[in-house]
């Protein structure tokens, strides 16, 4: 993955609730760093948005698939020996002030910008844009800059080692480089990383770039698809684009449905494929759209292609350091007694509930004024905070005090059923009764 040339690979993260899933997902993307494309996405926003499924997660896959496009552009680079900026009056104003006429006219900006490398010095003519660009950048004499030929764009790049003795002090986001050495004028690589789906979007809509900040990109036609896959290979085999595969993470996997899955498996074996990580937390479950149960409630086909790594519950001292980090990020100061007890406290309920403790912890310590929390203060918020296990059973303790109530409603049956046996049974009793009768009369008459 760092290396940007594995694709077509697929990851299945599968482990019981609270163990560690989606951050394994989070920190990948983090140590992969801005340049490779990480897409995540839920399972179920597949079906929330208003598109199809398959467009949904094609958008998904190509989000998820870079392009690093070269291009040369002739630049201007060297250190700023002098600037010198003229103001002159224009003609108007001069007309106007001997005739005496309300006639106004302005000020005309030229300048000249002096620059040098270690071979050579060169002086530049600056018109009006190019003093607005130099004077936006605040770029002064000592500071190195390039500038694009072709946009007249203005950089600057830092300041030369040979004037960090101009002033006593500087500041910490001062940057010093050396002087660049050779020629003015260079051809330079400038490289621009996009996704496969920022060019679906810009030549599948009318505003072009500005569709990508609109948000509502809608449905994209497999023709405009194929022609910039076409043109992609095209610059691959000239030399000017190449390919960067990234990663798609889906969480909740099993909220797909079979189709979903014939679509995964169909995607992961073209040539532009990201790595597939998905995640999911059920063991043998339905397969969504279908009769028929699997590991994972993933297709036994699919499961075949995926690398299963098993995620298991933190340990002790994995718990306390997690929480540790956790208190160090939100900013509270917690003694080594409180966090002993929060960690076993999420030993024996959830990481996630420990976690959540940590801020009310800290309200609670804060209204008693105290700048540390101690172990009245996480005793204190177990009591007024329930976790899953203390609330089911307050619910089965206190099942006929909830309006639809299951149970109520299964006692209901239960009773439903007695009376009917009941009167089942007094229905016989009336017929035993009513077919007694009359051979005692007709005995009487005999």
């Amino acid at each position: 993955m760092f290396e940007k040339k594995i694709g077509g690979r697929a990851i299945l993260l599968a482990g019981k609730p609270g163990t560690g899933k989606t951050a394994i997902a989070m920190g990948l993307a983090q140590e992969l760093g801005e340049d490779t494309p990480f897409t995540t996405i839920s399972g179920s926003e597949v079906f929330s948005l208003e598109m199809s499924k398959t467009e949904a997660l094609t958008q998904a896959f190509r989000r998820s698939i870079g392009v690093r496009i070269l291009e040369e552009t002739e630049v201007i680079e060297g250190e700023v020996v002098e600037i010198q900026i003229d103001t002159a009056v224009t003609a108007a104003e001069k007309s106007g002030g001997a005739s005496g006429s309300s006639s106004k006219g302005g000020f005309e900006k030229t300048g000249r910008l002096t620059l040098c490398t270690t071979e050579m010095e060169t002086v530049y003519d600056l018109g009006t844009k190019m003093i607005e660009a130099l004077t936006k950048e605040k770029v002064t004499a000592g500071d190195v800059i390039t500038i694009d030929k072709a946009s007249g764009k203005i950089s600057k790049l830092g300041r030369s080692f040979s004037r960090s003795r101009d002033y006593d002090a500087m500041g910490a986001q001062t940057r010093f480089v050396q002087c660049p050495e050779g020629e003015l004028q260079k051809r330079k690589e400038i490289v621009h990383t996009v996704s496969l789906h920022e060019i679906d979007v810009i030549n599948s809509r009318q505003q072009g770039f500005l569709a990508l900040f609109a948000g509502d990109t809608g449905e994209i036609k497999s023709e405009v698809r194929d022609q910039i896959d076409a043109k992609v290979a095209e610059w691959r085999e000239e030399g000017r684009a190449t390919i960067v595969p990234g990663v798609l993470f889906i969480d909740e996997v099993h909220m797909l449905d079979i189709e979903c899955f014939s679509f995964l498996n169909r995607a992961l074996e073209s040539d532009m494929a990201p790595v597939l990580v998905i995640a999911t937390n059920r063991g043998i479950s339905k397969i969504r759209g279908t009769e028929y149960k699997s590991p994972h409630g993933i297709p036994l086909d699919l499961l075949d292609r995926l690398m299963i790594v098993s995620t298991v519950s933190y340990t002790f001292d994995e718990t306390k350091k997690i929480l540790s980090v956790r208190c160090e990020e939100e900013d509270v100061e917690m003694s080594e007694d409180a966090l002993e007890l929060l960690t076993r406290i999420g030993m024996e309920t959830s990481l996630r509930y420990a976690i959540h403790m940590i801020m009310a912890a800290s309200l609670v310590a804060e209204k008693r004024k105290s700048g540390e929390v101690e172990i009245e203060d996480i005793k204190r918020v177990y009591t007024l905070f329930v976790d899953v296990k203390r609330s089911t059973q307050f619910l089965m303790e206190l099942s006929k005090e909830f309006m639809f109530n299951e149970l109520d409603a299964e006692n209901d049956d239960d009773d439903d059923d007695d009376d009917d046996s009941d009167s089942d049974e007094s229905d016989e009793e009336e017929n035993e009764n009513s077919t007694a009768s009359p051979s005692k009369e007709a005995m009487e008459e005999g």
